[in-house]
């Protein structure tokens, strides 16, 4: 087997259990390899330090897979998956969840996410993408899905050297899958959605945020399917408003409200920082309004701009809240810390004049499981907020 050797006092990041090591922290690989194998990681001085995938065509060089000197065969690959399906057995609802999380699971590059009996798989990491036949085999063992659809149509694949692809890997896949969540029932996309088809980060997010909204009127921006106004129409609220720019997305939410008889809800199709800035024009109020957008920041040069964007929607949902009220706001860019999304928040509300009482940071659930040594796996950030004029 080969061996990639770390420059000097660069072992640090690995012993303190990160699970990357980026291609300029490698000063040497030795033996004879081809990209996306299994190497062994050693120190300058040549101390065993674990097993990792190699890809020399990617900044992050060295994915490890284990910390131990052990066989990296069909066998580990079961063990990790069983480990997985088991955690989620143990701490989520299983008719929907993210079932294998990438380095929080110990398999690098992988996610794999539940629909029913419907399994999604995305490979995002050569070395996994190597394995992927025996990590169906291995699903279909202990998960025992209905059908498993591949969704590689994602461009990070591109800078780990592979092409993007989709389609049916075993068994059946309908094009919408029913699934419920919270109580609700969803028929996701799983072919064509975002991502896998729907996002299940927000699951206990949004069961949180219905108790909040019996009785409220609430605006729900960037609302997607649907899923945080479906959950607040659930929870007894007077009227919701959904809006998204996406018409299609607009449609699915339709239909979501119709399938579960929730006629408290209604969705209608706007760019959302033009009709924040209408709504606070026309000095609508709401007791409950619910940011929830997609990533402003890609890279970590994206944040100053992004931090801007955030700033905007924020100023201006901080105003359309009714005194007492609340405001819910995320942010799922990684590169965004907790702390610069708080800081946006203050000033947002100092601009605002309002005042911010913070009931709750909330984070990603618990099918998405954080590591310590890895910041990059706590990415979601979801502050529920009560304001005061």
């Amino acid at each position: 087997m080969a061996k990639a050797v770390l420059r000097p006092t660069r072992e640090t990041r690995v012993r303190s259990g990160h699970p990357w090591v980026f291609a300029s922290d490698v000063d040497r690989v030795e033996g004879a390899y081809t990209p996306g194998d299994v190497v062994n990681v050693e120190s300058s001085k040549g101390t065993f330090l674990g097993k990792a995938f190699y890809n020399p065509h990617s900044q992050i060089a060295l994915r490890m897979l284990t910390y131990r000197d052990e066989s990296v065969d069909h066998a580990f690959f079961q063990r990790r998956v069983e480990t997985a399906w088991k955690y989620r057995q143990d701490f989520c609802d299983v008719n929907s969840c993210r079932l294998i999380y990438s380095e929080s699971d110990f398999l690098p590059g992988l996610i794999v996410d539940k629909f029913s009996d419907i399994l999604v798989i995305q490979s995002m990491s050569l070395g996994i993408e190597q394995w992927k036949k025996d990590i169906v085999e291995i699903l279909v063992d202990v998960v025992k899905p209905r059908g498993i659809y591949e969704r590689n149509d994602v461009p990070v694949r591109r800078l780990e050297g592979m092409e993007q692809t989709t389609g049916l890997l075993w068994g059946e896949v309908p094009d919408f899958v029913p699934m419920t969540e919270n109580g609700i029932l969803y028929m996701v996309d799983v072919k064509n959605g975002q991502k896998t088809g729907f996002f299940l980060d927000q699951k206990e997010n949004r069961h949180e945020v219905m108790k909040l909204c019996k009785g409220a009127r609430v605006l729900d921006c960037f609302c997607h399917n649907g899923s945080f106004a479906l959950n607040a129409a659930k929870g007894g609220a007077a009227s919701v408003l959904g809006v998204d720019i996406s018409e299609d997305a607009i449609e699915v939410a339709r239909k979501n409200a119709e399938n579960n008889g929730l006629s408290n809800v209604t969705f209608e199709v706007h760019n959302c920082f033009d009709h924040l800035r209408e709504l606070t024009d026309a000095k609508e109020k709401f007791d409950v309004v619910i940011l929830d957008p997609p990533a402003f920041a890609k890279t970590r040069a994206a944040v100053e701009s992004a931090l801007r964007g955030y700033k905007e929607i924020n100023l201006r949902g901080l105003k359309l809240v009714r005194d007492g009220g609340y405001l819910v706001s995320c942010s799922c860019s990684q590169h965004v810390s907790t702390q610069q999304f708080t800081d946006m928040i203050n000033t947002a509300a100092r601009d605002a004049k309002k005042r911010v009482r913070l009931v709750e940071m909330r984070s990603q659930g618990h099918d998405h499981p954080v590591l310590p040594a890895s910041p990059e796996t706590r990415y979601l950030k979801c502050a529920i907020m009560q304001i005061f004029d």
